[in-house]
């Protein structure tokens, strides 16, 4: 859950238990939900968090206390956002990956030298064209261009601007942490051959006290179990589906041995959701995988890059070494 959007985490698929359904999926979410309440265990692409009410969540998210990642990024492009200038140069194209709410990028672009365009990439439309509107009227020169996409997946991006410099991609809040390392590896790969020739400014979350870490994710507020609840809530709006949220309960935990933080929606009994025309059997205690956020150190995330076909640049990082900002340079 640490940025807007994304994510594929892709399971078997049971084809003879999904033909069993009477009619045509609908959409990508119903058919991935009817897979991952077919398949054990249950798991779903954590790209489903970010209807426009998942991005509203996630929003106050970032501004929770024990949600270390977002200000803390937020700082290491605030300090250091004249080195990332430089490295990025004028008239740079600049593609961000999940852009989300496009308070980080406001930090690079009010830093660099005439930007020739923006392209924010999001799989929430209508969230991220609100955004780009506030972007225009605090930017009116800036050439701002949504992209509504899912980056998890092959897509096309417009051809650069004639004239522009570097094309530079921005993938903040350590959503690299929400692939499985398979799925980070095959975006890098996808991403240094869109990028060719310029760089990707990626930000890593941080190997720490798991009591931080369990922090963030178990918030005393409570948006965090809202946040992941609202993927069942918007099931039910959605897809017609009866989820009764009061049954499940939001479970986040730090996963020592892999390295990362899991999310899972526990069923609190045993009950049958309805979905797609067909009955579906949870017990109780069984989970829904939501999410992963697998943690890095600086060396693991370089060595990752460097097998996606990237070259390690400098790393940016705050006093405590909770969270850390990469310069990649993508092939020529």
């Amino acid at each position: 859950m640490l940025s807007s959007h994304f994510m594929a985490l892709e399971t078997g698929f049971d084809a003879p238990a999904l033909a069993a359904a009477p009619r045509m999926l609908a959409s990508g979410f119903e058919q991935d939900l009817v897979r991952a309440l077919v398949v054990r265990p249950h798991e779903i692409s954590p790209k489903y968090f970010y209807d426009a009410q998942g991005s509203r969540l996630f929003d106050q998210i970032c501004e929770l206390p024990e949600y270390y990642p977002t200000r803390t990024e937020l700082a290491i492009l605030a300090d250091n956002a004249a080195d990332i200038a430089q490295q990025i140069g004028p008239r740079a194209e600049i593609v961000e990956f999940g852009a989300g709410s496009l308070r980080k990028i406001r930090l690079l672009l009010d830093a660099l030298e005439a930007p020739a365009r923006y392209l924010p990439i999001d799989i929430s439309g209508e969230h991220l064209e609100g955004a780009a509107a506030d972007l225009r009227r605090a930017c009116p020169a800036l050439d701002v261009r949504p992209v509504v996409a899912d980056y998890t997946q092959r897509f096309t991006l417009p051809p650069p601007v004639a004239g522009s410099g570097a094309r530079v991609g921005f993938f903040p809040g350590s959503t690299i942490g929400n692939f499985t390392p398979e799925q980070a590896l095959q975006f890098l790969q996808r991403a240094a051959q869109m990028l060719r020739g310029g760089a990707l400014l990626l930000g890593a979350d941080l190997i720490k006290d798991p009591a931080v870490l369990h922090a963030a994710y178990n918030d005393a507020q409570g948006v965090t179990a809202a946040f992941n609840l609202n993927l069942l809530a918007r099931a039910n709006r959605e897809l017609g589906s009866d989820f009764v949220l009061e049954q499940f309960a939001h479970s986040a935990f730090y996963n020592a041995p892999l390295q990362r933080i899991e999310m899972h929606l526990v069923s609190r009994q045993r009950q049958r959701v309805a979905l797609a025309g067909e009955a579906f059997e949870l017990a109780e205690g069984e989970s829904l995988h939501t999410e992963n956020s697998h943690k890095f150190t600086i060396e693991s995330l370089r060595e990752l890059a460097g097998r996606a076909g990237f070259r390690a640049g400098p790393v940016w990082t705050d006093a405590q070494n909770l969270f850390s900002v990469h310069w990649l340079h993508a092939p020529s």
